[in-house]
């Protein structure tokens, strides 16, 4: 029987890996090789690969985990999941049933793209979610931000670090007035109307197009759509789970084990509070020794 199996090999789930098979446990990585920032051309943020790209840091991950004889790195899925607390058996999708005392899920989630054309061609170029992972590049241009609820106004207070040029795009939403004038006291713009199009012009440029009005050119738009966990495994084993302004996350304790003993979570899959490659990187190193330490004797 394998110590750990974790469903998910990016970021969260190769750093469990690695921690986990330095104090030489039998692991297996399941990976599907979709990470959620594969549409991202460079990194940032990140100590020791600030500006690399993503997809290459894994590579380099998973290369290094070759050192290690108690890793294995699988590309497949898990079909499905059963059992209890040293005794899990994971299906994949190709059908190879594996067994192991404790359970690591780091799959992820995906963004679900409105319907808007132009927005899901520009994801992670022209249209991206987070500051810290791209502000530096665009600091001092004219952004532009789609308010998706009312923490978007966090974000409007947050955005004056990195410029001094902000539009906000209500794209439908009814902002309440003393929102509206806090906007017009921090001068910054508010566009009303539905966002009908975003057509890129150049790398970090986009012209907005609106329902009720002219286009509005930006150099840069954030927008933060929903999202949702990239497999369901968590609501067949009936994991606790807890809302966020964009979506669901696995329920954790301050062990990232979830509300099943055994089953621990990390990464965007079980991260309420900002997502990126360090938090997850994070969330995985303690996942993996907090699960190694649950089997001591």
């Amino acid at each position: 029987m394998n110590d750990v199996i974790i469903i998910g090999g990016s970021f969260a789930g190769l750093a469990a890996a690695l921690q986990l098979g330095r104090a030489r446990r039998k692991v297996i990585v399941l990976d599907t090789c979709r990470p959620r920032n594969r549409f991202a051309g460079h990194s940032h943020g990140v100590l020791g690969h600030d500006h690399k790209p993503p997809l290459d840091i894994l590579d380099e991950a998973r290369q290094q985990l070759a050192r290690y004889p108690t890793i294995r790195l699988v590309n497949a899925g898990a079909e499905s999941v059963s059992g209890a607390i040293d005794d899990f058996c994971v299906v994949t999708d190709d059908n190879e049933q594996l067994k192991a005392r404790r359970l690591i899920l780091s799959y992820g989630v995906v963004d679900k793209m409105p319907d808007v054309p132009g927005f899901a061609e520009n994801w992670g170029a022209s249209v991206i979610p987070c500051p810290y992972c791209d502000g530096f590049e665009v600091a001092d241009q004219h952004w532009g931000l789609v308010w998706s609820g009312p923490q978007s106004m966090n974000q409007v207070r947050l955005f004056h670090d990195w410029t001094d040029r902000l539009t906000v795009f209500g794209d439908g939403h009814d902002i309440p007035p003393d929102i509206r004038a806090d906007l017009a006291g921090r001068q910054v713009p508010l566009v009303d109307g539905r966002i009908t199009e975003i057509a890129r012009r150049g790398s970090h440029s986009s012209t907005i197009k609106i329902d009720t009005g002219p286009e509005v050119a930006v150099d840069v738009l954030f927008a933060h759509p929903r999202t949702m966990p990239s497999a369901s495994l968590h609501d067949a084993l009936g994991l606790a789970t807890i809302n966020t302004p964009t979506g669901i996350a696995l329920k954790t304790d301050e062990r990232r084990e979830t509300s099943m003993p055994g089953i621990y979570a990390a990464g965007d899959l079980a991260n309420p509070g900002i997502p990126s490659v360090t938090t997850a990187t994070w969330q995985g190193v303690m996942a993996g020794i907090f699960a190694q330490q649950s089997m001591l004797t």
